[in-house]
């Protein structure tokens, strides 16, 4: 991690003295990476950039470092000691000056601190295109794809706290076999209320409670008009069912505070003509062929092992077909980045769709595609399979219902994305320190009710003087908020949600050590002055990063 472009500027300096002919760009900000060393003795912060540029320079890593180190030009206000460490670490120790002179800098930001707008940023204008939960409209939201949706949406928020300009989108099929059973079940209820309990309900049926709660509506709107199975009833059923479950989504999406711009419906591209579009320039470019009556897609030329049918001797198109033409579709819209949140049942059907759309002429780069792992529901160590609510499958509303819809988004997103989650009921419902949704919280609303507190004595804590500042633990939490930024630009790069539910936690930690060590009301008023002044930019951190996280921010608990 690295917050601080002077301390990158020296390495950087350093090595471009040392180097001067070499191949290496060392204005990359990935060759200053600087983590804090899980000893403090070590030091403030350490970088291992000598064992990374070891190889490419054909150097030995503590050689390379005791000639960086030799080559450093630094302040030494600001750094106190700069040295090698085991097989080629550099440790750096920094001054409480530089500490305070940081604290200023973040203020400078105020409420937009740990934003990447900046003029030369990288991402500035830049368009990214985030599609997440992309269920079909055939019933309502699981586990499952409530972890997408937390995922996708918060890193729609990661990219738009660094810089690009986001679109939200939803993926969906109204027209296949999934609707019609849906269709089919929902006249199977209709009919076992209208004429007779033991009409047979279809194999592939939708058995759940709301199949029955559709039907009910649709009679209590038509009555027993749309019981003469016809195709025109048909349509009239599945219309409505089609927008009940959807309207429910969207209901489920907007308690997790999700909107997303963009509904883009499977079935627009065949009327729309872009699967005929994507199947001809195949057939143009010899990448298909005819077997068996099916329509095969040589996946063999393009560096996979095996093709794959894409249209059926049915004449019915395997879903890579419309994955591909959906995929051309969004990069012929131009954004500069797409981004698909899947689960890891799609995993294999991914290598597919990029040769496709490589194979169409695209930049297959421009898709970045992140799988996440499936969710398991346990309470005291046991996994939890039905509702003792409803006696049902759990679903996304019952878990919302149970615990709350801050519990649900976090507990969603602090596991690594490529980590089978363990979503704990009894730690969610726990009212303390414990559950780290509380946990964070309640670091927010003890600032705020600090601030509270003085809000009558009118006190101007803008110009405090952070000379005042030098306690171990008002110098340890300046530390973690410093690093707020390049925490939010490396979740985003990762895909990694759980880094700043991470970064976070650590910065309630050191604001809650703080806060038992450091007086503020009450203090010498300098003093006090220049704790208000860290007590508010921690504020401005917790604040912010629960609102890329999708939490609310709560000033009383």
């Amino acid at each position: 991690m690295n917050n601080d472009e002077y301390l990158t500027n020296i390495f950087i300096n350093a090595l471009k003295k040392l180097f001067p002919n070499s191949e290496i760009n060392f204005d990359d900000l990935d060759f200053a990476a600087f983590d804090i060393p899980k000893n403090p003795e070590h030091g403030d912060l350490s970088t291992n950039i000598c064992m990374r540029l070891a190889k490419p320079l054909q150097k030995n890593p503590r050689d390379l470092a005791n000639e960086i180190l030799k080559n450093l030009n630094f302040d030494k206000e600001l750094i106190e000691e700069i040295s090698l460490a085991g097989a080629g670490f550099i440790n750096i120790k920094f001054t409480t000056k530089y500490y305070q002179n940081q604290l200023k800098e973040m203020s400078l930001k105020g409420n937009d601190y740990g934003k990447s707008f900046g003029q030369n940023d990288e991402n500035k204008s830049k368009t990214v295109n985030v599609e997440y939960v992309s269920a079909n409209p055939t019933g309502l939201l699981h586990l499952g794809h409530g972890r997408n949706a937390a995922i996708g949406d918060t890193l729609a928020n990661l990219y738009e706290w660094t810089g690009w300009k986001v679109v939200r989108e939803y993926y969906f099929n109204n027209a296949g076999n999934q609707m019609t059973n849906l269709t089919k079940s929902i006249y199977a209820r209709m009919m076992q209320i209208l004429k007779d309990e033991n009409f047979p309900f279809p194999e592939d049926g939708y058995h759940g409670d709301y199949v029955k709660t559709i039907a009910e509506e649709i009679i209590a709107i038509h009555k027993d008009s749309l019981i003469q199975a016809t195709v025109k009833d048909f349509e009239v059923i599945k219309k409505f069912g089609e927008e009940w479950c959807f309207n429910k989504i969207k209901q489920t999406l907007k308690r997790m505070s999700i909107e997303q711009d963009i509904f883009y419906n499977e079935d627009s591209l065949y009327e729309d003509g872009k699967i005929k579009q994507v199947l001809a320039e195949f057939a143009e470019k010899k990448l298909s062929y005819e077997k068996d009556g099916a329509i095969w897609l040589s996946l063999s030329k393009l560096g996979l092992e095996d093709d794959r049918v894409i249209v059926k001797s049915s004449g019915e198109p395997t879903y890579r077909l419309p994955d591909i033409a959906y995929h051309r579709e969004k990069l012929l819209r131009g954004y500069d980045l797409v981004v698909d949140l899947f689960g890891a049942d799609h995993i294999a059907t991914v290598p597919d769709v990029l040769a496709g759309v490589k194979a169409l002429g695209f930049d297959a780069q421009k898709v970045k595609v992140v799988i996440h792992q499936f969710v398991t529901l346990t309470e005291n160590g046991e996994q939890v399979k039905m509702s003792k609510r409803t006696g049902k499958s759990y679903t996304l509303d019952e878990l919302l219902d149970d615990v709350g819809e801050d519990i649900v988004r976090f507990f969603l997103i602090m596991r690594g994305v490529n980590t089978h989650l363990e979503f704990d009921l009894a730690l969610a419902k726990e009212q303390n320190d414990k559950n780290p949704v509380f946990y964070l919280q309640y670091a927010h609303a003890r600032i705020s009710s600090i601030f509270e507190k003085i809000k009558e004595e009118k006190i101007n804590f803008s110009a405090a003087n952070l000379e005042l500042l030098t306690n171990p633990a008002e110098i340890k939490l300046i530390k973690h908020l410093m690093f707020f930024p390049s925490s939010i630009q490396l979740a985003s790069n990762k895909s990694e949600p759980q880094i700043l539910c991470e970064y976070l936690r650590e910065v309630a930690s050191a604001f809650h050590l703080f806060y038992h060590n450091c007086r503020i009301i009450g203090e010498d008023i300098e003093l006090m002055k220049s704790r208000l002044f860290l007590a508010n930019i921690t504020k401005i951190v917790i604040h912010n990063g629960l609102k890329i996280l999708g939490i609310s921010r709560p000033e009383k608990m």
